[in-house]
């Protein structure tokens, strides 16, 4: 079987949440495991810079970022894990794809939009264009398959296209790899645990809104104690869930928390009220999260040892990037 060469990257956003672990870090270590996977993780700090960034909460950010990859169980001695911004060719490369990528496809971009709201005249050229650093990201390591999620799909097809086009252009059918998607099908999305309407998210002003992952033991049972239900009995079905968002989403979280199918969890709490589903979901997040939360709370006290992690990452990253740059700027005649 061909190894597969994955890359993906999380911004250092801090504070990050289960949002995040079940949606991308959890997979991320499946991945580390897996004997045809060679696995490059990246803390996106470039990416991160589109917006106004305190350079000291930055920093802070980088740190955290990275310290969750750790706790969560990616390990630096099977996965590369880097920031961005200590790998020049990622920036170098961003220029050079640009010069590939048309107007047109940029106009596409919905993210952008979304991003960038009503008063587009006022984001930051770079916000317009981080989806080239995404392909360079990408293209940089030969990745051969990305872990994204449905809000970043668009974005991998963009650097499809940049990669075909050089290609073709360059008469190179095989220089840059085609890189495939892998879609995490089934929870991929975390809703708020206030309304569900709403992904799980740091902005949200609520701080109950979310399980963090440095919550302790007694800040996990209350929030799910207080996560918005409704008053109608436990539900027996799968198409029951449908107009019960809320209820979906904390069964979504125990199913994959637990590897339990929806199908089982739900005879399994048949009948019962939701204060017993509740606490059960709760010392399942405690069993869960509080390891990864005590590791966090031990690395944050051991900034030399994250800061090694990084410089011996970026090192490694730096091999790889650096060789391919060179072979780029070969075909335009450098």
């Amino acid at each position: 079987m061909p190894q597969k060469n994955i890359f993906s990257g999380v911004q250092p956003t801090g504070n990050l949440h289960l949002g995040n672990y079940i949606g991308a870090i959890k997979n991320f270590v499946k991945l580390q495991s897996e004997n045809d996977s060679k696995c490059i993780y990246c803390v996106v700090d470039l990416h991160a810079i589109t917006t106004k960034q305190d350079p000291q909460k930055l920093k802070d950010n980088i740190l955290e970022t990275t310290a969750v990859f750790l706790a969560s169980g990616i390990d630096p001695s099977k996965s590369i894990i880097f920031n961005q911004s200590m790998v020049p060719a990622h920036s170098e490369g961003t220029w050079i794809l640009s010069c590939i990528a048309r107007m047109g496809w940029l106009n596409r971009m919905t993210q952008f939009k979304e991003k960038a709201g009503k008063d587009k005249e006022k984001a930051s050229v770079g916000l317009y264009i981080y989806p080239i650093l995404m392909a360079a990201d990408i293209l940089l390591y030969d990745a051969t398959h990305v872990p994204v999620g449905e809000d970043q799909k668009q974005h991998l097809e963009l650097t499809r296209d940049i990669a075909q086009k050089f290609n073709t252009d360059f008469k190179v059918q095989d220089f840059f790899k085609i890189p495939d998607p892998l879609i995490q099908e089934k929870f991929s999305r975390i809703m708020s645990l206030k309304d569900a309407k709403n992904k799980m998210s740091k902005s949200d002003p609520s701080d109950a809104s979310r399980i963090n992952l440095t919550d302790t033991e007694e800040q996990i049972r209350n929030k799910i104690k207080k996560a918005k239900t409704d008053t109608n009995p436990f539900p027996t079905s799968i198409d029951n869930l449908k107009s019960r968002p809320e209820i979906e989403n904390l069964i979504g979280i125990y199913s994959s928390l637990s590897g339990t199918k929806i199908e089982d969890l739900l005879n399994k709490f048949k009948g019962q009220n939701f204060s017993l589903f509740k606490e059960d979901l709760s010392e399942l997040l405690i069993k869960k999260i509080s390891p990864i939360s005590k590791e966090i709370n031990k690395l944050n006290k051991d900034i030399s040892y994250i800061d090694q992690v990084l410089k011996e990452g970026s090192e490694k990253a730096n091999e790889l990037s650096s060789k391919k740059i060179e072979d780029i700027k070969k075909k335009f005649g450098f």
